[in-house]
């Protein structure tokens, strides 16, 4: 059975999509991708990569313990960039989001991502 996942905690979705779903039967989570935005404005916070890493990382937090899941719980994460460039910046805020052992990752970078924002990232989590 699967059951949307949602959170005042994270920004609402901008599209016709869910923050996350949970697959109750079998225990897992995935996310919507998450941007750098302020969950109350909506809007992508300043300073770029670095602080919209960590906001973003804070929303798929706020929607993973919606779903009865956590960072801890995370089995693999997709990271989208805007600028390849700035991946070493990225991964200084990422790391100190998890820790060992880190769940599986890719990252790419992309022609853009919604709202001009500089990453976006999706995990796939157990719940529970």
């Amino acid at each position: 059975m699967r059951a949307e996942v949602r959170t005042p905690d994270a920004p609402a979705a901008i599209g016709p999509y869910s923050q996350g779903m949970r697959f109750t039967g079998e225990g897992l989570v995935m996310t919507a991708g998450q941007l750098g935005m302020d969950p109350q404005s909506g809007a992508l916070v300043a300073g770029g990569i670095g602080p919209e890493c960590e906001r973003a990382l804070k929303n798929l937090r706020a929607v993973l313990q919606a779903a009865g899941s956590g960072m801890d719980r995370v089995v693999k994460v997709t990271v989208f960039l805007a600028d390849m460039g700035e991946f070493a910046e990225m991964n200084g805020v990422y790391e100190r989001f998890f820790e060992a052992p880190f769940p599986a990752r890719s990252a790419f970078q992309v022609a853009a991502l919604p709202k001009g924002g500089r990453v976006e990232i999706e995990a796939l989590a157990v719940s529970g």
